[in-house]
């Protein structure tokens, strides 16, 4: 899986769960966004203004 914003990839903890998050837009689509990016822009609009 790759970050939505900065392209990276996504690491994932040993159990196969991504270390970051999704963030749903207006029309519900799900976006990954990764941790770095995620203390980056910490607000949720912030975030979609960047996608």
């Amino acid at each position: 899986m790759k970050c939505e914003i900065c392209r990276k990839k996504i690491e994932e903890t040993f159990l196969k769960k991504m270390i970051g998050t999704y963030v749903k837009d207006d029309k519900g689509k799900k976006h990954t966004v990764c941790f770095e990016c995620q203390k980056k822009f910490p607000k949720k609009e912030d975030i979609l203004k960047k996608l």
